[in-house]
């Protein structure tokens, strides 16, 4: 199993990461991939990176703090080059339920780092709330190139989705596909090709039933697996090796 969207420099898991660790390994978890949201959030993905063979990073500003931390394509590649284990760029993208950020400055922060993706050849894992056809719209002018996208936490419309499929999209699910209230978003997920299927935690965020109300840690993939088995109708250790294989191709492990 592969956690391809975790937060390790926040707490709870950053005061605790040799236990998170252990019982990642416990269910089975190969790879973790701890995210970037800010450049105070990147000062502790590089020391988080070197604790072990297993963790990996990205480098990447998220669209809450597009205003807080203005960044160029040249910036992005300079941070990302710092280590081999940074993997990704993001998270970045658009989120405008919050608009935490200046919708302006985001979609700007947005194409910075989808050039820097491409100049390194690396995916962009991309946040979109309540900005669909913003996202669509800027990811689909970039068609014609060798971008390498994820959808993290893909909680879009099936019209969405659909889209996407042109563009070469991943798609990652979270532990939202296991909650009561997201029957549409199940639906979707059956629609989606298995070879495009990849899964997540975004922990400490998002837990899974059966954990809701805790914080969530790596080691809880396992539910989200089992739940994306059996939306898929396939046996839990074919999902695994499918949503496993295409993080490594996605990743270029492979």
């Amino acid at each position: 199993m592969i956690d391809s969207h975790c937060h390790l420099d926040h707490e709870p898991l950053y005061d605790n990461l040799t236990d998170v660790i252990s019982r990642s390994k416990e269910v089975g978890i190969t790879k973790l991939l701890t995210i970037c949201t800010n450049l105070d959030s990147f000062e502790n993905i590089k020391k988080i990176i070197k604790i072990d063979p297993i963790i990996y990073g990205t480098f990447g500003i998220h669209p809450h703090d597009a205003d807080k931390n203005i960044i160029s394509k040249s910036e992005i590649i300079k941070y990302t080059k710092l280590s081999e284990k940074i993997i990704g760029i993001g998270e970045t993208g658009l989120d405008f339920y919050y608009d935490n950020s200046d919708r302006n400055k985001q979609l700007k922060s947005f194409v910075s780092h989808i050039e820097a993706s491409l100049e390194l050849n690396l995916p962009v894992v991309v946040h979109s709330r309540n900005a669909e056809k913003e996202t669509f719209d800027l990811l689909n002018h970039y068609k014609n190139t060798n971008i390498k996208i994820l959808m993290h936490c893909f909680t879009g419309s099936l019209d969405f989705a659909k889209k996407l499929f042109d563009l070469n999209s991943f798609f990652s699910a979270s532990g939202i596909i296991t909650f009561k209230n997201s029957a549409d978003l199940r639906e979707t997920f059956a629609l989606i090709p298995n070879e495009k299927l990849i899964v997540e935690t975004d922990s400490p965020f998002l837990a899974p039933i059966p954990m809701r109300g805790k914080k969530n840690e790596p080691s809880y993939i396992k539910y989200t697996l089992q739940k994306l088995s059996e939306i898929k109708n396939e046996t839990i250790e074919n999902m695994d090796k499918i949503t496993t294989n295409n993080f490594d191709r996605l990743f270029s492990f492979k």
